[in-house]
């Protein structure tokens, strides 16, 4: 039986004439072209430049998270939840969750390696009767998710800067010498934005060599802030008992789910897990180098991170002083007590700051590619004009326009709701959450068989794993959604929920008024299995002309 794919004006996007597709074990690779050959076999031209190995993309994806500093700006949620035993033990558990999402991910993007990530994947994985509305879904989720997550790494960006200036004459309630008005707020917001949008497209083909400098520079910032606190320790030094084990919630809520909603740290810091595959297109051999590029990772933040946040632990000031801080932002206060001294603790914090740009830089990034894939798939309004790619600069200029513009529109939500920071975080790492575990849970539905083809396959092991992602995943919904503290004022509401319904309810509605006619997915139905093993079909005949392609089974 082969597939026949006849792509029409209509179509997304041009499919692979039917003498490319590639016979079992056609796809070599040791082939220099064979990452494109596999693309064109799942129904893409390769519209982009391969220039990152397997270290550049371990690279990138560590940036993505860029702890220490993705730990500092959420710092205030686990003190909140329980101080020391949540920061250190709830980063443990999450990261050790979180591997099983990379690794459940890993697999699947072994198979189908392309810039679409879960949104294809689910699409490839789901039964033909409803693998369009999974993979709009899916789609939407991730695109929201990416979005949503720049954003609050932009913004908390902002709100850390602002905190670190005020190290200088930094009183108790965390005031210093620049008390920033909602506007001045917005509008360094607004600047960080811009400048990490300007590096991550004018310095496009130099990002690899700045992530790969961003990682040197990250354990360079990790052991000076290391020594430097338990070297000095101004305040005295806490026991290990404290540091590994003391348990205080000042949250309001029970002590279990004060724990849990504590989590949003590690949960946010840790979210950017899946976002590397929108670069899939942008690696040599991405069926191999970004599965295990986020696993890799994912071991490499949980050491970083540890080795940052023990040493705090020891030398933290009282609880009560950090959670009242209007600021929202412990981390250059215990700093600042640590070392006494406003010109050390600023010396420590610049490292951070940096590595600030280098996430926001790395997030910009990668959105404009998960954007652009689902664009060129006919998924969003006006896709004709975000699905192209800028030819001189070797982007999806247009793509990440868009991204960039819903990203400043949605900030101005600050000026409503100071705790608007916490709906873009919790927005973001749930919308990102669900769209992971969304390919996870389809292919455990039909019983894991396609992700047998990959070169990343789990084998038994592959089910403990997906069942953590998938577990993981219908409780992050509701907790991350849930305010900090009880009783909370209205004005310091998590809008979480609000946002991301409100999200949900413009894809409904797309999909309602346009999608349900129009809507194709990927440019072809046939089911591809795995690099390295050619493309197999078991499509049924769809010759449909508004999908913009027929396959045709012989």
């Amino acid at each position: 039986m082969s597939a026949h794919i006849t792509t029409t004006a209509s179509g997304p996007s041009e499919g692979p004439h039917p003498g490319q597709l590639r016979q079992p074990g056609a796809i070599e690779a040791n082939d220099s072209d064979s990452a494109d050959e596999l693309l064109e076999a799942l129904g893409y031209k390769a519209e982009l430049t391969r220039r990152r190995s397997t270290w550049q993309v371990a690279f990138m994806s560590f940036v993505l998270a860029s702890i220490p500093y993705g730990l500092a700006t959420t710092l205030y949620y686990p003190l909140q939840g329980g101080g020391p035993v949540v920061v250190i033990w709830g980063w443990v558990l999450v990261s050790l969750i979180i591997l099983c999402v990379a690794a459940s991910l890993g697999e699947i993007t072994s198979v189908f390696p392309t810039a679409g990530g879960v949104y294809y994947q689910t699409f490839m994985l789901a039964p033909v009767a409803w693998r369009r509305v999974a993979a709009y879904v899916c789609g939407w989720l991730y695109v929201v998710g990416n979005i949503t997550i720049t954003l609050a790494v932009n913004f908390g960006t902002t709100l850390f800067f602002v905190a670190c200036v005020n190290v200088f004459g930094l009183k108790e309630d965390g005031t210093g010498i620049w008390e920033a008005e909602t506007y001045q707020v917005f509008l360094t917001f607004l600047a960080v934005t811009l400048l990490c949008n300007a590096i991550s497209v004018f310095g496009n083909r130099w990002l690899p060599l700045l992530d790969t400098f961003a990682i040197f520079w990250t354990f360079v910032g990790i052991f000076a802030i290391l020594i430097t606190v338990l070297v000095v320790a101004k305040e005295g030094r806490h026991t290990a008992a404290y540091a590994f084990g003391h348990f205080e919630p000042t949250s309001g809520w029970p002590d279990g789910w004060s724990f849990c909603v504590g989590l949003l740290h590690a949960g946010y810091a840790t979210s950017s897990t899946g976002m590397i595959i929108s670069m899939c297109e942008e690696v040599e051999h991405p069926a191999t180098q970004v599965p295990k590029a986020m696993v890799m990772t994912i071991v490499i933040n949980t050491i970083g991170g540890l080795l940052f946040l023990i040493p705090l632990m020891f030398v933290l000031p009282d609880l009560e002083i950090l959670v009242a801080l209007s600021s929202g932002q412990p981390l250059p206060y215990i700093i600042k007590s640590a070392v006494g001294s406003s010109g050390g603790a600023i010396a420590l914090l610049i490292p951070l700051m940096v590595l600030a740009i280098l996430c926001g830089t790395a997030c910009t990034t990668a959105t404009s590619r998960c954007t652009w894939a689902f664009a060129r798939d006919g998924a969003i309004p006006g896709s004709k004009w975000w699905k192209q790619v800028h030819t001189g600069l070797d982007l999806p200029f247009n793509a990440n326009l868009l991204a960039t513009t819903i990203e400043i529109l949605l900030g101005v939500i600050y000026f409503g709701s100071p705790a608007a920071f916490n709906a873009f975080s919790g927005v973001g790492v749930i919308a990102l959450t669900l769209s992971y575990a969304t390919p996870i849970a389809v292919s455990m539905l039909e019983g894991r068989q396609q992700v047998k083809q990959g070169r990343f396959y789990l084998g038994k092991l592959g089910w403990f794993v997906n069942i953590v992602a998938v577990a993981w995943s219908a409780f992050a919904l509701p907790l991350f959604c849930m305010p900090a503290y009880i009783p909370i004022p209205t004005a310091s509401i998590n809008w979480a929920s609000v946002v991301f319904v409100g999200f949900t309810a413009i894809a409904v509605a797309w999909y309602a008024v346009w999608g349900h006619s129009n809507y194709a997915g990927p440019p072809t139905e046939t089911l591809g299995t795995a690099h390295g093993q050619g493309i197999l079909s078991n499509a049924e005949e769809d010759p449909d002309p508004k999908k913009g392609y027929a396959v045709k089974n012989d």
